[in-house]
Order: structure tokens, then C-alpha cells, then sequence
């Protein structure tokens, strides 16, 4: 048996009537970067608990090197309430400590920006409280890091932040990191390898996530299991994986064409035309027009979200746009020549600064944004619950809303209710992809069992009751669906659940999220609420990053950056970073080549399907423009193989 630095000898354990593992062996070794998947309450959490010993084992043992040092982000914080942000992050270094240190001082900037800190841990929200217990976790030195949902509650620069920190807080080969998220993107970005918890034990994969997609449908196919929907779905995330250079990150460790095998089937993910057409056919022409919108809060210290200004400065954090708008008094009448005695000045914070934006029947679009830039207040205009300051909104007359929250308020009302009792109140058939289903055959094509039908409504896991609320909005047949964060609380498996039922969804979608891998999944178009603007994102979530990067090089470039040997480092990342760009610029034309290679690969293959038997000289010269193209392939694989192992 390897010697392992932690791990799990024969472990055995068991919650009531739940088996969480029965027998399992597995190990983490210095320089593991290892991403844990598996279905909600399948084990992942109660996992990082035995390896840091605040769980034992019914049976078997957990073996540690001595003198290891394990840090654990729980997805309960430690924190007290009566501490400061300074005492419970910080442990009470004053700021010249903590800025001496370029590391501590990007953490601090990173993750504490926007919080007072002498502010109590009692008087945070629960996103900032995360925060906090995350900031004091990195500031110290871990030989294993364990993450449970880091990203939760973190913006997408942020995330994209801590998925760098992760990736450099350790040399080569040193360090462990254990990371349990649902966010797929990060997964692929961080994790060389992974582990999949299941049906009580722990199976490992090689690479990233995207890699042990691969895996687990090529191992899927091979065993020919029953279950056919899963493996399905499976097998369609594969085909997004592969076919799109969005989620083909640097970390991919499988060959393009093992790949295009076993996804040549699979359908494209949507039908675009189709889906468009039959959403115009609901919606008519007119769905939610923002002419010339300006939002402001009264009020100059606060942001789009009521927070207090900044006291911590935080690099990813937009400047806040200040400024005042005079409109009519009484802007519902339209009185030429009004007097200024009828009309009114409002000064404060400026979430929206005159912003003109068509949204049309069966249009799928994405927004991104930091925190506090007004992501839901932009949601409030477009669904009406919040009104403009000046401008107007114009909605269709068919418009029917529905609006996917991250409270769960209304589901909380029918907590008494069993499900079958909640889905009686619907009508008893849909039409969904042409074939007439059932409430309860939606449900169950949303992860639920049957079984489950005289389950209450509040004995559900925060996971079911999410995909509960999204399956009684679509019961409601919306055409217009507004999504803040829906995949909060879902497993990656749910979540592709989730991302399929919406692929035949008929309606205009407009979701915001900061899973940057289900956003370009789901929607067709993205969009950055930058400095009160709406911004098109034409090559999708990597733009917005590249707008701030472009930024904050700016900002470094000003007259008081710091001393010159901050400037080398400075310069010396940069380069790193353009080398970086080149050298994905270069991955994603191989990429299109492959393409184009793939297409002239098919001709020819058709051709010869259709070419006439007997004319063996033409079948050959065609036989040779197919092994050509094979070759072409083949060394444009190799390359982009090589540029990924350049880019880790």
C-alpha cells in the first residue's frame, strides 16, 4: 500500500439509515490538486471532516504525516460574533503588517475590500462573514488546504482571483488541496485530478473536470449501465466541453479526438431557429425594451446594494459612479413646458447611467458584473419591481414573468404541503419537446424520485427545494425567465440537469450568475454591467476579465504605483500574462483549424460513401486527400496538446 501524507484505511462509515462509504482506501500526496464531485449528500463534506479529524470512522482509520498541517474552509464558519474583521481575519495585525507582505496584502485587498475592519463579525451578511473565514484561512500557511463551496458568495473576478491565488500559492509538487464546488469552470481551472464520491466509495480520475468527463462516460459506455438518462446527460455536457473553446480550458488532459468519438451523435445542444421561432410565436415582437434608463440611489455612501463605501480598498471593486438627474415631478403625465417648481433633483449613487437595451422574443442573455454593480437591480427594471430614475421601460403585452430568486421565500409557504399535493394544482399535461408530459414526470426529470411525491415540501434539502422552485415556475409556463444565481445549491450533476431542461425552454432567458461555465452554457449572448454601462461581451465571460485586467494595468500605470522593484514584478507578470494570451490566442486558432480540418474530413468521407465502386483511381486519390487531412490533424493536435502543458 502507498505511504501517503493523509488518507483513509479501509474507512467505513454510516448515518442512520445512510451509508456514506463502506471500505474505502484513498490518499492525497504533496502536490495533489484534487477537485471532489458527487450527488448532494452523497459525502463530499462528511469526506473533508474525516481527513481533518472532526469526524471518525465507524470502521478503519485516517493515517497523517506528522507534523502535517491541515486548514479546512467549512461551509459553517468558525467565527464569533463578538470579534472584529480584524481579530477573526487578520488576528489582529494592524495595517502596516499585513501591507508589508505582498501576498497578505492581496488577500486582504482581494477578499476584504468593501468591509470596515473593526466592524463585529455579528453586523456582516453572510457573504461577507465568508469572506472573512476565507481571508483568515489563506493568510496562514497550510501544507493541506481544504475548500468546501469557496465560491460561494464570491464575485466572478473574485472567483477568478482566488482560482489564480490557488494555482501559485504552492511551488511545483508541493502543498495539497482538497476542493469541493459545484462550479465546473474552477474545477478545470485549479484540479489536475479528481474524485468522485458515490454509492460509498471514492472513484479517482485523472485531470481536471473536463478530463473526467471523459472518463467517467467512456467508462459508462464500457460497462453498458442501466442508467441511461444520466449517462445521456453525461455525454451531452461532454459534447459542450468539446465542441466550444469557452469551457476548453489549459487543463485538459484528454485527446481531441477520443473525445470527438464518443460525443459524434450528440446533438447540438439547442435548436436556436426552432426556439426562436416558437417564443416569437408566444411573445410577438416587443418583449422588454430600457430606453435611456438612469438608476439612482439617494444617498452617497452607499452602493447598488446598500453597503457602506469601501474602507478596505479592493482591486476588483468598480469606481462608484456619482451624479444626480433632474426628472418631472409627476413623470406619468406629459406636460409640456413644465415649471422648475414641478420638477426634482436626485443626487446619489448611480447603479444605471442612461442605458438603451432591446431584449426580444427568445433572446438568451447572460450578465455578468462585480458585486454591488446592480446586477439585481437591473433584474428589478427588466421584471418591473424596481422603477427607473429617469428613462423608461417598455414591456410586451404578452409578457408573462417569472423570476427564479436566491431566496426561496414562496417555496417556504407551502413547507406543510406534500409535493403531490403542490403539483395537483397544476394542469395534468405539458408539451415538452413535442411529447405530452406529466408534473410528476417533470419532477422526476429534475433528479426527484417518485417516491417522493408525499414528501413535505419543507423536509426537502436546500438542493431539492431549488430545483422544486424551478420546476413550479416552469409549471407556470412563463415565456419570459428571469434567473438570479440558479445554480446555487446543485450539484454538477443537477446542475446539468438543470442546463438541459432549459435547452428546450421556449421563452427569453435572462440569467445572472458568477458560474461562468452555466452561464455561457445557457445563454447565447453575455453581457458586463461595467461603471453603470451594459457591455456586449462578443467572445463571452473571457472578455469581461480581460476589460478588467486591461483596467487595473492602467491603474498600476499611474503616476503613484509603488517602488520600482513592485514595477519589475509588475512587468514581469505582465509578460507572463501576454505570453499567456498568445499562447491561448494561438490554442484557439489550432482550435478553428480543427475545425475547418473536421468539416473537409466529412466531405470527403461522404464522397467517398457516394463515389462509385469501381472507379478504384478515384477512390484512391480521395483515400489520399483523407489521409492528408488525418495528418494535418493529427500535428495540429499534437500542437494544441503541447501549447496546453506550456499554459498549466
Amino acid at each position: 500500500m502507498p505511504i501517503y501524507d493523509l488518507g483513509l484505511e479501509h474507512v467505513a462509515l454510516s448515518f442512520a439509515t445512510k451509508t456514506i462509504f463502506t471500505d474505502v482506501t484513498q490518499g492525497i500526496f504533496e502536490g495533489d490538486r484534487i477537485g471532489i464531485v458527487g450527488r448532494n449528500g452523497d459525502g463530499k463534506s462528511t469526506l473533508l471532516h474525516l481527513l481533518k479529524g472532526s469526524q471518525e470512522p465507524d470502521q478503519g482509520r485516517v493515517t497523517m504525516r506528522n507534523g502535517l498541517t491541515f486548514g479546512m474552509l467549512d461551509q459553517r464558519d468558525p467565527l464569533k460574533d463578538e470579534d472584529t474583521v480584524r481579530q477573526a481575519a487578520l488576528e489582529n495585525r494592524q495595517d502596516y503588517e499585513w501591507a508589508a507582505d505582498p501576498r497578505s496584502r492581496e488577500i486582504v485587498e482581494s477578499l476584504l475590500g468593501g468591509m470596515e475592519l473593526e466592524a463585529k463579525v455579528g453586523t456582516l451578511s453572510g457573504g461577507q462573514r465568508r469572506r472573512v473565514d476565507l481571508a483568515r484561512l489563506l493568510l496562514r500557511d497550510w501544507d493541506i488546504l481544504a475548500l468546501d463551496e469557496p465560491t460561494n458568495h464570491l464575485d466572478l473576478l473574485t472567483i477568478h482571483w482566488l482560482a489564480e491565488h490557488l494555482k501559485n500559492r504552492w511551488a511545483k509538487n508541493s502543498g495539497a488541496l482538497l476542493l469541493v464546488t459545484h462550479d465546473r469552470w474552477f474545477l478545470d481551472e485549479v484540479c489536475s485530478s479528481m474524485w468522485e464520491v458515490h454509492d460509498g466509495t471514492i472513484d479517482p480520475f485523472e485531470g481536471g473536470y473536463s478530463a473526467y468527463m471523459l472518463q467517467r462516460v467512456e467508462r459508462e459506455r464500457q460497462a453498458d449501465l442501466a442508467e441511461t438518462k444520466r449517462r445521456n446527460l453525461a455525454r451531452k455536457e461532454l459534447a459542450w466541453l468539446t465542441r466550444g473553446a469557452r469551457a476548453r480550458s489549459t487543463k485538459q488532459k484528454f485527446h481531441v479526438k477520443a473525445a470527438q468519438e464518443l460525443i459524434a451523435d450528440v446533438p447540438p445542444m439547442r435548436n436556436s431557429l426552432e426556439l426562436k421561432r416558437m417564443a416569437t410565436s408566444r411573445l410577438g415582437k416587443q418583449v422588454v425594451d430600457l430606453v435611456d434608463v438612469t438608476k439612482i440611489y439617494p444617498g452617497a455612501d452607499s452602493d447598488a446594494d446598500g453597503n457602506q463605501n469601501d474602507r478596505v480598498p479592493s482591486p476588483h471593486a468598480e469606481r462608484p459612479l456619482m451624479g444626480s438627474v433632474t426628472v418631472a415631478a409627476d413623470p406619468g403625465k406629459d406636460r409640456p413646458g413644465t415649471a422648475a417648481a414641478d420638477t426634482l433633483t436626485i443626487s446619489g449613487h448611480k447603479v444605471l447611467d442612461d442605458v438603451t437595451w432591446l431584449i426580444g422574443p427568445g433572446d438568451r442573455f447572460g450578465i455578468v458584473g462585480a458585486n454591488g454593480a446592480g446586477k439585481s437591480t437591473l433584474l428589478g427594471l427588466i421584471d418591473g419591481s424596481v422603477a427607473p430614475t429617469a428613462g423608461h421601460v417598455k414591456v410586451g403585452k404578452t409578457v408573462r414573468f417569472a423570476v427564479l430568486t436566491q431566496r426561496l421565500d414562496e417555496l417556504e409557504k407551502l413547507g406543510r404541503y406534500r409535493i403531490k399535493e403542490v403539483l395537483s394544482r397544476y394542469k395534468p399535461t405539458y408539451l415538452v419537446e413535442g411529447k405530452e408530459v406529466s408534473p410528476s414526470q417533470l419532477m422526476e426529470r429534475l433528479g426527484f424520485e417518485s417516491s417522493q411525491l408525499m414528501t413535505r415540501i419543507g423536509d426537502l434539502s436546500g438542493g431539492q427545494k431549488r430545483r422544486m422552485q424551478l420546476l413550479l415556475i416552469l409549471l407556470d409556463e412563463p415565456n419570459v425567465l428571469v434567473m438570479d444565481e440558479p445554480g446555487n445549491d446543485l450539484d454538477t450533476d443537477m446542475l446539468a440537469v438543470m442546463e438541459d431542461m432549459l435547452d428546450s425552454w421556449p421563452g427569453t432567458l435572462i440569467v445572472v450568475s458568477h458560474d461562468r461555465y452555466l452561464l455561457e452554457r445557457v445563454t447565447d449572448q453575455q453581457f458586463a454591467l461595467i461603471n453603470g454601462k451594459v457591455v456586449h461581451l462578443p467572445g463571452g465571460v473571457q472578455d469581461y476579465l480581460d476589460m478588467v485586467e486591461s483596467a487595473d494595468r492602467g491603474a498600476a500605470d499611474a503616476p503613484d504605483q509603488a517602488s520600482a522593484k513592485e514595477t519589475g514584478n509588475h512587468n514581469q507578470a505582465k509578460a507572463e500574462r501576454v505570453a499567456k494570451r498568445n499562447l491561448s490566442k494561438q490554442a484557439s486558432a489550432i482550435e478553428r483549424k480543427l475545425a475547418k480540418l473536421a468539416d473537409q474530413r466529412k466531405d470527403l468521407e461522404r464522397q467517398m460513401a457516394e463515389h462509385d465502386p469501381s472507379d478504384y483511381q478515384g477512390l484512391n486519390e480521395l483515400n489520399s486527400k483523407l489521409k492528408d487531412l488525418t495528418g494535418q490533424s493529427d500535428q495540429l493536435e499534437e500542437e494544441w496538446l503541447t501549447i496546453g502543458e506550456e499554459l498549466e
